[in-house]
């Protein structure tokens, strides 16, 4: 589900975004707006970016290698961090750059009214895909916030779309304020000021997805509640406790995970294989994700406190 949904919002982005690109270039042209131009790029980069998590689900599915033995699923994660720098670097650099050049050197904006249309018309558009964006986010997001999911979700698509999306038409919103400012005070510095505003906000977007994608990248484990679901499954029966436990996310739908267990004393060895076959059992039913499991059978070397030695 959280793969198909993810798909869904970035066409729904891609398509929005490639039409609003389109429109602000014409605008910007025949405006000379500096908002309208920094818009313009940032849709041409979203657009890209789009393109980007595309590429990153069709290249996850490649079969694993000798080479790359758990797979790719990281794929996914790699284009995502690079859609967030993508977004830092075409977006915000700009963004800024273009905005302090109009206010440090304001131009007159001609034909300002057409930069106001079509801004009205992409917040629409732009509108469209961030609503599809939540309605399939809210599928997977559970009880969670916002903010914990785009924090803590293992599915890199949908937080990158959600906060895109959510910049996109935050940026949208200060151009055309930028513009109208402009047309109304008949000072042009406001287009700049309105460009410089879009450069902060892509700014501090593409730092948190730069974070987030970065921590997945590098691999993250089960959260809280999952983890204590697999430590639960493991110990029953046969098992005692878990000695130690290790996961980590090795892709969005993929999970490994690896367990010294203290089994009963005295198991027979078939019984041992055995109850390590029913632990995998259970962790798979209870968290689909874990389909990498290697479980260690031990004995529960722990000293009683009523025989550590004194000193």
């Amino acid at each position: 589900m959280a793969a198909s949904g993810g798909t869904k919002a970035i066409l729904a982005a891609l398509g929005a975004n490639a039409g609003i690109a389109v429109a602000k270039f014409v605008g910007f042209l025949i405006t000379g707006s500096s908002s309208m131009l920094a818009e313009s790029v940032h849709s041409v980069a979203d657009t890209s970016n789009q393109g980007l998590l595309l590429l990153g689900q069709k290249t996850s599915q490649r079969k694993a290698t000798r080479e790359h033995p758990f797979g790719y699923g990281r794929d996914r994660y790699f284009y995502s961090f690079i859609v967030a720098l993508m977004l830092f670097t075409l977006g915000s650099a700009f963004a800024l750059y273009e905005g302090i050049h109009k206010v440090q050197h304001p131009e007159e904006l001609s034909s300002p009214m057409v930069a106001v249309v079509i801004l009205v018309l992409a917040i629409c558009l732009e509108t469209y895909s961030f609503r599809t964006a939540i309605v399939e986010s809210r599928k997977v997001k559970g009880d969670k916030s916002w903010w914990a999911f785009i924090r803590q979700s293992k599915t890199p698509e949908l937080p990158v779309v959600l906060l895109e999306d959510a910049g996109a038409l935050l940026g949208l919103v200060f151009a055309l304020t930028g513009v109208g400012l402009s047309v109304l005070t008949g000072d042009p510095v406001w287009d700049g000021i309105g460009t410089i505003m879009i450069g902060v906000l892509l700014g501090v977007i593409a730092i948190i997805l730069i974070i987030e994608m970065k921590s997945l990248l590098i691999g993250e484990g089960s959260g809280e509640t999952e983890l204590a679901t697999i430590v639960g499954e493991l110990t029953v029966g046969d098992i005692d406790r878990v000695i130690h436990i290790r996961t980590q996310y090795i892709g969005p739908d993929e999970l490994l995970v690896a367990a010294k267990l203290a089994m009963r004393p005295g198991l027979p060895l078939a019984d041992v294989a055995r109850a390590i076959d029913q632990a995998e059992s259970r962790v798979r039913a209870k968290v689909p994700a874990a389909r990498l499991i290697y479980l260690e059978p031990d004995l529960d070397r722990t000293v009683p406190d009523d025989v550590v030695p004194q000193r």
